[in-house]
């Protein structure tokens, strides 16, 4: 049965711990650490001290900012537990981490205003089909009844959430809680084992109706027991538990189990509920169209560059076994060959042997191995089990080297620095020679930053990226371009007629060839053509000039003097002679931005965009979210730059937005001319 079967046939586990920002996470893994015996005591996350949030930059930001893996022993099972961050801006380590878990507990408290903050959670799960816990964290704060926490939380889940146990109270103070499975009553210890008591009289109407709805609930996916339940006839517990596991599994609910994770309590019982009922590593290889027959099969779930050891890809093994000289393939190319196998606890690694069905380990030196990557040993490579994209990036900063000799130094540790994230991203704007890297957020970028210099050593500088501006022309002009020069020798000399004009929005720039009679030979008439082009990247502004027409309409040459450079240098003077008298203005990129928030965070949105030049084109519900709202508007490049830090202020951390260019508009006035004289005091 499903309480007392032998569970050895479900092999290791892997559970990830996911859940707001600061619902307890890292502090639950040190209390199962310390629960298992993996560690001596329990550290904190306050004093530095914990398993998890080991880096320097988590302690300094007391935060998580990368997953941390650490694996333990209970009851005879080999468990891995990923400690995923909760933030918005570092979700995408527990994004790609989820596909390859056999279940998740998702850490909460009891508080509304993180409601949309456990509704990005848990619509992860649900999408993604991951088997689920909900463990309300710091149950010693709170004052609600059971009841009244579920219709708290029931919001934020698509998938019923069935309560599991019940808080006992002294006063106003938890002391415990009663089992509603088992039927027993449990009474909390500082840092020990929750003590078996007597469900107390007064607790026995409370309890009889909780188990009741409980019941109920799973009766209504097991008609047996539904009939029971009419008949008044009491079910064996292993048939509750039975159901529980399987309901479970299945997606039909998700249950709730509560604790206070700096004391250890209700640990013990979340360890054998996910002993006992959450699935293993036969159910997710089905899951992901693995055979558990095939060769060495693992996905990796997250890739780390270490100062000493190099390369390591955690990865979880889905079929076979994988040890030293195990040489992986990806469906693309070869990953390499395996040189270490890794046992974690944290920032610890410790060598070890092979890696069978179930295990989450950390392969070492797999140099073309990339987060998410589907590795096999066999001949055909196995087709890939996971296609986790990142979010799209919604802030920017420009770096660049402190000293020109890092340049290359530079560019290594960018390049280590999105392999082991891949929600960063890295863009070279070779017109202007500007490194951009783009993030989810102001701490991503930031903690990106601070591993630049602590981590590889790179001193770096940051700025805001180059808004694309660019300028053309309102009035048409015809200009001549003349360069006569003699020092002796051959002489210099180009001589053309151009008709500058301008075109529609979006045309770009054309040239045009109108010579007839050969005064001007066709020869020269590309570098004519070359020299325009070259005047235009740097207009009289100083931008870029597009959505202009030039035609080369006369001009002369000398038969001597006349050279590819001068009709080039011609060109280029009729250029910039002739732009100004064209009245050039400024353009602006022009973006299509979609904001997706809780609908209680629309008007302060609303008043967010038209504070930045945003021209709101509308908003509806968001489809398939129960109280979120889609705002969509067109705004100025210029201003989306930190829309982000703005945004997520007004929707307690959860909001986010993506946006594609769409056209550029003409820019007049104080703006215009700020932006104008800002140019020139930069050149």
């Amino acid at each position: 049965m499903a309480q007392n079967g032998a569970k050895g046939s479900l092999g290791p586990r892997c559970i990830a711990l996911v859940g707001p920002f600061q619902s307890g996470k890292t502090t639950l893994l040190e209390a199962i650490l310390a629960r298992t015996g993996a560690i001596p005591r329990q550290g904190s996350v306050d004093a530095g001290t914990s398993v998890g949030d080991a880096g320097k930059e988590a302690r300094h930001h007391k935060m998580s900012v990368e997953l941390t893996a650490a694996t333990a022993d209970f009851m005879g099972d080999s468990y891995t537990f990923l400690d995923c961050p909760g933030s918005i801006e570092f979700m995408h380590d527990m994004r790609a981490a989820l596909p390859l878990v056999d279940a998740a507990v998702v850490v909460c408290e009891l508080d509304d205003k993180k409601t949309a903050q456990l509704q990005l959670i848990l619509r992860e799960l649900e999408e993604q089909n991951i088997p689920r816990i909900l463990f309300v964290n710091k149950i010693d704060k709170a004052s609600q009844s059971v009841h009244d926490a579920l219709s708290l939380l029931q919001p934020a889940s698509r998938t019923k959430l069935l309560a599991r146990q019940l808080p006992s109270f002294s006063g106003e103070i938890i002391t415990g809680f009663v089992d509603l499975a088992l039927e027993r009553a449990f009474v909390y210890k500082e840092s020990a084992p929750s003590e078996v008591i007597d469900i107390a009289d007064t607790e026995r109407d409370r309890e009889k109706a909780a188990r009741f709805a409980m019941l109920e609930a799973l009766a209504d996916h097991d008609d047996d027991l539904m009939t029971q339940l009419l008949e008044d006839i009491e079910p064996p517990r292993d048939k509750v538990f039975d159901d529980l596991s399987k309901d479970m599994r299945d997606g039909q609910v998700v249950p709730v189990l509560m604790g206070v994770a700096t004391r250890t309590n209700g640990v013990l019982r979340l360890l054998k509920a996910l002993r006992h009922e959450t699935p293993g590593i036969a159910a997710t290889a089905k899951r992901l169209g693995v055979n558990g027959k095939a060769e060495a099969v693992a996905g990796v779930i997250k890739t780390c560059h270490t100062t000493h050891g190099g390369k390591l890809s955690i990865a979880r093994m889905l079929a076979g076994q994988a040890g030293d000289g195990t040489v992986f393939n990806t469906p693309e190319q070869e990953a390499g060959r395996v040189s270490g196998v890794f046992k974690l606890l944290g920032s610890q690694i410790e060598k070890r042997g092979p890696a069978q069905a179930g295990e989450t380990v950390a392969f070492g030196k797999l140099d073309h191995a990339r987060t998410g990557d589907t590795l096999s040993a066999g001949k055909t490579p196995h087709a890939a089990v996971v296609d986790i994209a990142a979010y799209p990036p919604v802030l920017a900063v420009a770096v660049a080297a402190r000293e020109r000799k890092d340049d290359v130094k530079l560019g290594i540790a960018l390049n280590k620095l999105t392999d082991e994230d891949p929600s960063l991203s890295v863009v070279h704007n070779a017109d202007i020679s500007e490194v951009v890297m783009w993030g989810q957020g102001e701490m991503h970028l930031r903690v990106a930053g601070e591993r630049l210099s602590e981590r590889y050593g790179v001193g770096a500088v940051t700025h805001p990226p180059t808004v694309g501006y660019r300028e053309t022309i309102r009035k048409p002009v015809t200009q001549r371009g003349r360069h006569k020069k003699q020092s002796g020798g051959h002489g210099q000399f180009g001589d053309v007629v151009l008709e500058i004009k301008p075109l529609p929005r979006g045309s770009g720039f054309v040239f045009e060839d109108r010579i007839t009679g050969g005064v001007v030979p066709r020869n020269y008439i590309p570098s004519v053509e070359e020299g325009v082009a070259d005047a235009l990247k740097h207009g009289p502004l100083g931008f870029p000039v597009v959505d202009l027409q030039v035609a080369l309409t006369d001009g002369s040459y000398h038969t001597v003097d006349s050279s590819d450079m001068a009709f080039r240098t011609a060109g280029r003077i009729g250029i910039v002679e002739g732009l100004p008298q064209c009245q050039p203005v400024l353009l602006e990129p022009i973006h299509l931005v979609e904001i997706v928030c809780p609908s209680e965070a629309t008007a302060k949105i609303n008043a967010i965009l038209s504070g930045r030049r945003g021209q709101i084109l509308g908003f509806d519900t968001r489809e398939g979210w129960p109280g979120w709202d889609c705002v969509r508007a067109q705004m100025p490049e210029a201003e989306i730059g930190d829309l982000i830090i703005e945004l997520r202020s007004a929707t307690a951390g959860v909001g986010s937005f993506s946006f594609k260019f769409d056209h550029m508009a003409e820019l007049i006035g104080r703006t215009a001319d700020q932006i104008v004289a800002a140019r020139r005091a930069a050149e």
